[in-house]
Formats: C-alpha cells, sequence, structure tokens
C-alpha cells in the first residue's frame, strides 16, 4: 500500500512524488496517458529523425528552479545546453535586440539606453538565486531575503507598457515587451513587468537553457530520481474519483481546479468547489513544429544564433496583439514565441533539416487555423523562410487540451495571470494547495508560483502535505 498517491505525472506531479519519497514515504504516481511528463515531452512529429518538444520547449526556470537544482537530476541523465545568444526579438529594417547571459554585454548593445538597462536588470540577475527562492514559494509567508523581494515588488507591480517607458529606444522597449508578453495578459496590466523582469534576469543569470535530448529528458530524469526513492509510476489509469484512492492518507492532484472538484466529489467544501469551478483560464496557444532545410534565414545574423526569438515587432505592436487576445479576438499579426533548440542541442537536426517550435498566442479556446499567421510572422523578419520549409504539423488549443487535460482551452499556463490570480491562486487563501479535503492537495500549475518546467507547484504542494499531514 502506498503511503501518497499523485494523480498527474506532469513537472509538478513527479517532483511533488519526488519530494514525498525524499521524506521516506511510499509514493505511487498515477497518469491516465501512456507517457509520462505532462507539457514536458518530446518525440518525433514532422519527419523521422528529428527531435521535437511537444509543449514546453525552453526552461529559463528550470535551471534557477530551487527544487531541481536539489534533486541532482544530471545524475539522472539530465544536461542543460545553452545557446550562444539566449533571446532575440527582430524589428522591421533587419536589426534585432538581443539578450546574453551578461546584462552588462547585453547593455552594450542597447546604447543609450545600456546604463538603464544595466541599473535595473545587473541587481536582479547577480541577486537571482535569492529573489528565486522568494517569489517560487506561495504568499503570504515570511521572505527569506525581504529586502531584495521588496525592491523586486516595488517594480513587478507596474504593468509592462510603464515600466518600459524607462527605455528611450524601440529595441529596449521590443526586447523587453516580449519577455513580458509571456504573462499572456494585455501589457497594460498591474503586475505583467514582473514576467519580463524575471525572464530577463534568469537570461542575465543562468541563461535559457534547453534539455539535451528534448523536455522529455527533464520527466525521465524526474522519474528516474523517483524510482532510485522506490517510488513508482502507473500510465493508462484515469482517475475520476477520490473513492478509487482511498484509503491511501495523502493524495495529490496534478489537475486543473475544474478536474480537481469533479475527483474530489461531494467531499469538496462549498465553498472550495465554488472556487474551483469559477477559476478563470487565459488565452491559449496555436503551436507549429516546423522542419526547415538550413534553418529559418532570419535578416538579423544575431536571430540565427538564438535559442529563443520573441516576434511580436515593437513594444507597441506586441501590446496590441496581447490586447486583442485577450479580448478573445485573433490579431492579425500574433505575438510568436520562436524556439530553435538545436542551436544548443544539434542533436535534435537530421543533417541541415532542423525543428522549429512556434506557438502563436491567440484567443482561449480559438477554434481557428493560425498556421498562415505563424508563417507569415516568421517571414515577416526572415524572408524566404516560407520556402524552406521542409514539412510541418500544428497543434490547436483543442488539441493541447485533448494532449494534457491541464491545458483547459489551449491555456498553456493553467490559469490567467490576472492581477488577483498572478499572486492568489487558485483561491484567496493563505493554503493554496490545500483543498478542504483531509489529506488532499492541488499541485498543479494552478498553484503557486505558476507556469513553467520547474516542479516548485509540486514541491511546495508536498511540503505543505507533509505539514499538515492526512488530516
Amino acid at each position: 500500500m502506498s503511503d501518497a498517491i499523485v494523480v498527474g505525472s506532469g513537472p509538478n506531479g513527479l517532483a511533488a512524488a519526488v519530494t514525498l519519497a525524499e521524506h521516506g514515504l511510499a509514493v505511487t504516481v498515477l497518469e491516465a496517458a501512456t507517457e509520462i511528463g505532462g507539457g514536458a515531452r518530446s518525440g518525433e512529429a514532422t519527419l523521422p529523425g528529428l527531435l521535437h518538444d511537444h509543449c514546453s520547449a525552453v526552461h529559463p526556470f528550470g535551471v534557477a528552479s530551487p527544487f531541481l537544482r536539489s534533486a541532482d537530476l544530471a545524475r539522472h541523465g539530465l544536461r542543460w545546453r545553452l545557446p550562444e545568444i539566449d533571446l532575440a526579438h527582430p524589428l522591421d529594417g533587419g536589426d534585432a535586440a538581443t539578450a546574453v547571459r551578461s546584462a552588462r554585454a547585453t547593455a552594450r548593445t542597447l546604447e543609450q539606453d545600456g546604463a538603464a538597462w544595466l541599473r535595473l536588470f545587473g541587481a536582479l540577475a547577480d541577486g537571482f538565486d535569492e529573489l528565486a527562492e522568494d517569489v517560487m514559494r506561495p504568499l503570504p509567508r515570511v521572505p527569506a531575503h525581504p529586502v531584495r523581494l521588496a525592491r523586486f515588488g516595488a517594480r513587478a507591480l507596474w504593468p509592462a507598457t510603464a515600466l518600459a517607458r524607462r527605455w528611450r529606444t524601440v529595441r529596449a522597449r521590443a526586447l523587453f515587451a516580449g519577455a513580458a508578453a509571456h504573462s499572456f495578459q494585455p501589457l497594460d496590466r498591474p503586475l505583467t513587468a514582473a514576467a519580463g523582469l524575471l525572464l530577463i534576469a534568469a537570461a542575465h543569470h543562468g541563461g535559457w537553457p534547453v534539455a539535451e535530448g528534448g523536455s522529455g529528458a527533464i520527466t525521465a530524469a524526474l522519474a528516474g530520481r523517483l524510482r532510485e526513492l522506490g517510488g513508482r509510476v502507473e500510465t493508462g489509469v484515469r482517475v475520476v474519483s477520490l473513492a478509487e484512492l482511498r484509503p491511501c492518507p495523502l493524495v495529490l492532484l496534478d489537475v486543473a481546479p475544474a478536474a480537481a472538484a469533479a475527483i474530489c466529489g461531494a467531499a469538496l467544501p462549498p465553498p472550495v468547489r465554488r472556487a474551483y469551478l469559477r477559476y478563470r483560464h487565459g488565452p491559449a496557444a496555436f503551436k507549429a513544429d516546423f522542419a526547415v532545410a538550413g534553418g529559418v534565414p532570419w535578416r538579423d545574423p544575431d536571430c540565427r544564433r538564438a535559442g529563443t526569438v520573441h516576434v511580436g515587432g515593437t513594444l507597441e505592436e506586441v501590446a496590441f496583439a496581447e490586447r486583442e487576445v485577450a479580448r478573445g479576438r485573433m490579431p492579425a499579426r500574433p505575438f510568436l514565441v520562436v524556439a530553435q533548440q538545436y542551436l544548443a542541442d544539434p542533436g535534435r537536426s537530421a543533417g541541415d533539416i532542423h525543428p522549429v517550435h512556434a506557438y502563436a498566442h491567440v484567443p482561449h479556446g480559438y477554434p481557428g487555423d493560425a498556421r498562415e499567421a505563424l508563417v507569415a510572422g516568421i517571414e515577416r523578419f526572415a524572408p524566404g523562410f516560407r520556402d524552406r520549409i521542409v514539412a510541418s504539423v500544428v497543434t490547436t488549443p483543442r488539441e493541447l487540451e485533448r494532449r494534457d487535460a491541464n491545458y483547459v482551452g489551449g491555456d498553456i499556463c493553467t490559469g490567467a495571470n490576472g492581477p488577483v490570480r498572478t499572486v492568489l491562486r487558485p483561491r484567496v487563501t493563505p493554503h493554496p494547495y490545500d483543498t478542504g479535503v483531509p489529506g488532499v492537495f492541488l499541485c498543479s500549475a494552478a498553484t503557486p508560483p505558476g507556469a513553467g518546467v520547474h516542479g516548485m507547484c509540486g514541491a511546495n504542494a508536498a511540503r505543505a502535505a507533509l505539514r499538515r499531514g492526512p488530516g
């Protein structure tokens, strides 16, 4: 008999299982799919021999995660690989802004905005490990580094568009806007600066790495660590009711709030049920995997060396596209994230045919076909891209949800990042992982600190379960 059962084998579910097993519990992970990993999986998609990531692709918070660092996953095969340039943001006219692991080196490329960039991001990058220790924990709590957290919070509360006014050039503003757009929110809303600050600081601290062999290598390493601790994983097991899991004393659910409400059924206290069923999901991703002969022919040569390229034009263009998506309207030029993982991990390619990962921000549940918008967006800054596509596969928001039920409506963040939900998720409570059912805890990305392959939602939930016990 297991001391604990974890439902769902995404990075958070596995992180929860590892944390519990490290404390001596016998743990079983149940996964509905035939393959573990949730959004952290990899495989062939376009052509034989080309390795694509199914969802999550680049991991700035993975290399910075206190949990992943402590788990010593290198012993289980995880190798981080870094591109020459972490991030590029092309602009019309052939220019591009870039971010590298040195804040000082990045500042030198931003000319008149360099000093202001270095003042802001130099200190954030230098103290990023301490900052991550606090921002990756739930609030409210006593921070370990209150002064550093307060300085970050004073800027993070700003709308991204407002904070961007500290820079005068189109290049610096666009570079920050592309990072801030990972919040999947209109950039004129409070707290949208937080995503930009954290992601740029992460780039200047540890970089934006990929996992050698694909994001599935992170999953494999976590599963290896769990097996080492005596835990086990069962696939093809769909849990629909809490009754199936009893009398196990501890249950952790790596699922979206509505799914947790369905599993817990009548055992869930009515106020918690109402909160879970009202939980709001955000805009969606429309993903395309391309097999590209010779790689993407970006007009700016720095983009050809960048692991991640943000496609969206100026700050104003990115802000307009994100505002339209939040209103449920598909923009003609959506914001795109393009990942060229093969630059850091050449084994993903087949000769001169390279896998290129791209997704567009689209409205929640978007039923249309955004492939042409993706191709046209890249072609805008890489003329001839269309002619180099050897094969492609698209994944719609509906298909994303079919592959991973946590991505409701194609929402890969497992929840809208509004001003309240960014800090207090999945409901307003000092105990975000507690479901109100004795011994049952929520550990998905709907809990703090939110989306990303960092495992901290699962690790935090497991620690809460260990403190509070089976009830």
